[in-house]
Formats: C-alpha cells, sequence, structure tokens
C-alpha cells in the first residue's frame, strides 16, 4: 500500500469511529456550527464533533501545526474532504476566521499575531465577522470612509459598517479602514483586528431581513480604540490584504452548499413515488439541475486537484462564486416548486423552504455581487476586450 492510500485508510477510520451518527447527512441553515464564546451547540454531537476535530486540527487541515492546524499536504487535505463527503459528514466549524482571516493572517500576519488568534480560531473558540462594506460602500468597496486615526500606541475609529454578517453575535471583528484620506483610494486604506466587540463605543445591532432573519447586522464605531500591534500587513496598505483575503471568501461561498440537500432527496420525501412519476416537468427540472450541480462538483474537483498542484486559484475564485449563487437560487426555486402552493406559506410547518429560498437571494450581493463577479470572469478569466 503506497503512503497515499495508507492515510486515507487512516483517515476513514478515524472518521467512522469518531464522527457521530447526528453530524452525517445534509446540512441546513440550522445545522451550522459558528462556535465562538456566545455559541449553544445544537446537540451533545455538535460539540463532540467540532472538539475532536479540532483536536486533530481538522478543522483548518492545512494550517501549519505550529499554530494549531492540522498540518496536512493539500493532497492529504482533499483526501480528508473526499472522506468527509464519502460519509455525508457535515463541516465541524462554520467560520469566517478559518475561511478569510486565516489565510490573512497566515500570510501577511506577524508572529506574534498568528500565535495569538490562529489557535483559538481552529478550536472555535472565537467567532469572527468581516468589517467591509458602508452603507455607500458595497461593491465599490474602496470608497469606504470608517476613519482610524494613529494616535500614540492606539487606532482611535469611527464611523459605520453595514450588512456585516453575525455581527451582533460574533466576538471579534476584522474590519477595513482608511488611516490616510489623502492618499489615493486604494492606498489609504488599512487592515485592523478588533479582538473584543464589546469594546467601548462599538455597538452592533441586527438588521431584520424579509425572509425574517437577522443574521446581518449594522456596526458603529463612536471612538473606538484599537492597539496598534492589531494592524495586519503595512500601514495604508490594507487594500493588499483586502484583495487576498476576497479570493478566499468567494472560494468559501462557492463552496459552501456543496454538502446541501438534493432536490431529488427533496422531492422523495416530500411527495410519494407516484406522485413524482405522475410530474414529467418536474422530474426534468429535478433531472437538470443534477447535472448542472454535478458540473459543479467537477469544477470544485478540479480547482482542488490545481491547489494540490500548488496552482494559485485567483480569478476563478468569482467562477466559484457566481455558479455557487446562481445555483443555490435555483436549487431553492425548484424546491419551492416541488411544495406547491405549501411552499408560500411563511409561518407554516413548510416555511423553513420559504424562508431558505428568501436567503439564498442574498448570496448574490453578499461577497460582491453576481454582476460584479462575471465583470471579473470576463476580465480576468476569459480575458473578453473591455467595451
Amino acid at each position: 500500500m503506497n503512503e497515499s492510500n495508507a492515510f486515507r485508510m487512516e483517515v476513514r477510520a478515524w472518521l467512522d469511529a469518531n464522527c457521530p451518527a447526528e453530524m452525517r447527512g445534509p446540512m441546513t441553515e440550522a445545522d451550522h456550527c459558528f462556535g465562538g464564546k456566545r455559541w449553544v451547540f445544537k446537540n451533545e454531537a455538535q460539540r463532540q464533533w467540532l472538539a475532536r476535530m479540532a483536536e486533530k486540527g481538522w478543522t483548518a487541515p492545512e494550517w501549519p501545526r505550529e499554530y494549531g492546524g492540522g498540518g496536512l499536504t493539500a493532497d492529504e487535505a482533499a483526501v480528508l474532504r473526499e472522506e468527509m463527503a464519502r460519509i455525508n459528514a457535515r463541516s465541524p466549524l462554520t467560520s469566517l476566521g478559518v475561511w478569510m482571516l486565516g489565510p490573512a493572517l497566515l500570510k501577511f500576519g506577524t508572529e506574534a499575531q498568528k500565535r495569538k488568534y490562529l489557535p483559538p480560531i481552529v478550536r472555535g473558540e472565537v467567532r469572527w465577522c468581516q468589517g467591509y462594506s458602508e452603507p455607500n460602500a458595497g461593491s465599490d468597496l474602496v470608497s469606504l470612509q470608517t476613519k482610524a486615526e494613529l494616535i500614540s500606541d492606539e487606532f482611535v475609529i469611527n464611523g459605520q459598517k453595514i450588512w456585516t454578517s453575525y455581527g451582533h453575535l460574533s466576538d471579534a471583528m476584522f474590519c477595513l479602514v482608511r488611516t490616510d484620506p489623502s492618499k489615493a483610494r486604494h492606498d489609504g486604506i488599512s487592515f485592523l483586528l478588533i479582538d473584543d466587540m464589546s469594546t467601548p463605543g462599538l455597538q452592533a445591532s441586527p438588521l431584520r431581513l424579509i425572509s425574517g432573519n437577522e443574521h446581518f447586522s449594522q456596526v458603529f464605531f463612536d471612538n473606538v480604540k484599537v492597539p496598534k500591534e492589531n494592524l495586519v500587513g503595512t500601514l495604508n496598505r490594507g487594500w493588499d490584504v483586502a484583495k487576498y483575503l476576497l479570493l478566499f471568501e468567494r472560494q468559501a461561498i462557492g463552496g459552501v452548499h456543496a454538502r446541501a440537500e438534493l432536490p431529488a432527496e427533496f422531492a422523495l420525501r416530500e411527495m410519494d413515488a407516484a406522485a413524482l412519476r405522475a410530474e414529467p416537468m418536474l422530474r426534468g427540472q429535478i433531472a437538470t439541475l443534477d447535472l448542472e450541480l454535478s458540473a459543479f462538483d467537477a469544477l470544485l474537483e478540479r480547482y482542488q486537484d490545481e491547489a494540490a498542484a500548488g496552482v494559485q486559484l485567483g480569478a476563478k475564485s468569482s467562477l466559484l462564486k457566481y455558479y455557487s449563487s446562481e445555483l443555490d437560487v435555483k436549487r431553492q426555486e425548484l424546491m419551492l416548486a416541488i411544495l406547491g402552493n405549501a411552499g408560500q406559506d411563511l409561518e407554516g410547518p413548510k416555511a423553513r423552504t420559504a424562508i431558505d429560498w428568501l436567503n439564498a437571494l442574498t448570496t448574490r450581493i453578499g461577497g460582491g455581487t453576481s454582476e460584479i463577479q462575471l465583470n471579473i470572469i470576463a476580465k480576468r478569466v476569459l480575458e473578453l476586450p473591455g467595451g
């Protein structure tokens, strides 16, 4: 048995022994584990699954072991993903710290920052949110105006962020601020870590969406003080960190629905076989989407193989983000069609499906709108001439 197969057998045996039965199967919104100081576990199995994976460092499998990660190679991490998919193991931790902040700190952070912030992220002890968008700075992020003034050994922050996912439930924030208004738009921005959301002068309040959910928030800064050692990278060069981080954000969004419930499974659960046989058009829609989802899985696998070979994903992350968002909307629309009139009720027993559809629409906006992603794909992937 070669080394690769031996590792696969080791991972398979460990997962079979350590992944609780309750942590296997398609993930709904309610099944995510966000971790953090205020997190309440859904059940004991969810707590055990996070603890066991974190102990192995497999919540961040490719991070170095000295920072709490698994120390796996890209090939080994791919094997872990494949073996988790084999048993339908749910992700043990849904974390912007793992997806976004961690890779940025590994590249731009100081040694002290890596040792302070990365291990708690791996263990799911701190929940981070992203302070990027502002009321007048969404897709045009470089127009942000939240100001941070360096006074002695502290940054003093004033301004506002909006559409901050789970900001009111998070423990800490990584944030883009303007530290030199005199410089060109990209050059006067810095990347700061606000490692305590209870810092005086900081207030996060939820925003209620049409779905009834409150996972977005607005955040206000009134003379919020942050130590200067919380600066990541170079002063006024935070856009370099932001660009790097956005690649991981879009890649993460692109893969987040990989283990969501398939419409075919949903249809078999909500309709009996005879009723489904009587709906040839619906069966055709289900089959078409199934093919599209399979094609997307193949694209994910291709990019994972490229990453294992050391190829940087770059602008291709926009492909993953765009297709993931659009396919998720299609999937949710088809589930509504399967339910028929019952799917329109936002308060009845089937309300979860309509709410999930409304939430899916927001993925066309968050992380860069679908229109922005298409522009990036046209310019930087397809290299089409400008109009």
